[in-house]
């Protein structure tokens, strides 16, 4: 088995930090349809503007508000208006990995999709 990057959400804006919420991330229900993320799946985010990375779960936020909001614990690593990059993964066989294509949302400042694509590498070994 292998883990690989299942999709990403690329560059979108923290529209909140709430420190006394319990933890986790909310993301606009559209953008977790899209990138394929369910509620309380785990997520790695990457803080373009601190370089801070972490994982947490994704909750659910209100359809098209474009809310991108870090809780609890979370909220210490970023803030309101800094650029997050949110990445999914998923555990295959080493037989699929070679085909697996994640899907990737490019997000604009109101964090609304204005692509969507999914990465297609050439892989090349040699022994």
């Amino acid at each position: 088995m292998r883990t690989m990057l299942k999709s990403k959400i690329h560059r979108a804006r923290v529209t909140q930090v709430n420190l006394d919420y319990e933890g986790s991330i909310t993301i606009d229900k559209f953008l977790m349809e899209a990138s394929d993320i369910l509620p309380f799946e785990r997520v790695e985010v990457l803080n373009i503007n601190n370089g801070a990375r972490f994982s947490t779960y994704a909750i659910e936020g209100e359809a098209n508000s474009g809310i991108i909001g870090l809780n609890g614990a979370a909220a210490r690593l970023a803030a309101k208006g800094d650029i997050v990059i949110i990445l999914s993964y998923c555990q295959v066989l080493d037989d699929e990995a070679v085909d697996m294509l994640p899907i990737i949302a490019y997000v604009d400042s109101k964090n609304r999709i204005k692509e969507q694509s999914m990465i297609s590498y050439q892989l090349s070994v040699s022994y």
